[in-house]
């Protein structure tokens, strides 16, 4: 298996939109799945990779709402999709099935208005303390330009962290002058989750705006201390405890609140489908319920003679 998993990563990896996060989950499957043959693996074997996963990792910071070994999920992906190209490639012929654990329930948390003023208003003005003093760092003020525009234009996480002032391979981009916001890195293949281009609404071109001239060099939209941004797990989740927020707020609540604040306001869920990237079937089913209008002519129809 150690095998099988290497070549995934020396020949599939590397055209993922992002291989550091392949690399990390191929590390786990190797520690546990590296020594074993490639007919060793079953659905027996697979369950005891999830049991060993359970209540680890992001799974028990969330709320532990995944379900049962809700980390091992993509890291079995991972597995399958090695084990799939190895027998494309020639290299077994045999079937191989990996089982993936149940699916578990969606979680549903999205920000108020006000909720999310608080957030960045904890952002901003958060002060570094050193040995007990405070100092006037900053640590947290990069974030804001994260919540806005995750909040303003419901893009994925690794779409706003990529994204840059000026076109360049590999990466997402920011066009202030048509108002666009291209949050499909140039270059990348197209995958599953559709990341089309958006139009940036007023207020958020304005921040935008205002961001570029402070910036004036080429760069990434979201910086700490003149660096792009890896992740903001650790940073938003100092920020979220600090606000007073639950630890079920992460940097996908961004997309879900502004999912829902879209439907909230009756625009119609095929736009709100295609301002987010996703299908008006997911729209409906996780946020449905918040527009004005849910079941109105049900809930009418019911009660007239």
């Amino acid at each position: 298996m150690a095998d099988v998993i290497k070549i995934y990563l020396d020949d599939v990896a590397p055209g993922h939109a992002r291989p550091e996060k392949t690399a990390e989950r191929a590390e786990r499957l190797l520690e546990f799945f590296g020594d074993k043959r490639l007919d060793e693996i079953n659905g027996a074997l697979c369950r005891k990779y999830a049991d060993s996963r359970y209540g680890k990792g992001s799974d028990k910071r969330k709320g532990g709402n995944k379900g049962r070994g809700g980390g091992a999920k993509r890291d079995l992906e991972d597995l399958r999709a090695a084990i799939g190209h190895h027998q494309r490639e020639g290299y077994h012929r045999a079937i191989v099935r990996v089982v993936l654990p149940e699916k578990g329930k969606a979680r549903q948390r999205w920000l108020t208005r006000d909720e999310a003023a608080k957030l960045l208003w904890t952002c901003w003005r958060t002060r570094e303390v050193q040995e007990g003093v405070t100092t006037d760092k900053r640590p947290l003020r990069h974030l804001c330009r994260f919540l806005i525009l995750g909040l303003y234009s419901g893009s994925r996480p690794g779409a706003i962290l990529n994204a840059t002032w000026d076109r360049g391979p590999g990466r997402s981009h920011v066009d202030i002058e048509r108002g666009l916001f291209h949050r499909h890195a140039e270059g990348k293949a197209e995958t599953t989750k559709r990341q089309p281009s958006v139009k940036l609404a007023p207020r958020l071109k304005a921040h935008l705006s205002r961001w570029r001239r402070l910036d004036g060099e080429r760069g990434h939209v979201v910086m700490f201390n003149g660096a792009p941004v890896a992740s903001v797990k650790v940073a938003l989740g100092r920020a979220v405890r600090l606000a007073g927020l639950d630890a079920a707020v992460t940097a996908y609540t961004l997309r879900h609140s502004c999912a829902s604040w879209l439907v909230a306001k009756g625009l119609p869920t095929r736009k709100v489908a295609d301002f987010l990237g996703t299908s008006e079937q997911m729209i409906l089913d996780h946020y449905g319920h918040v527009s004005p209008t849910y079941q109105d002519e049900a809930a009418l129809a019911i009660g007239q003679k």
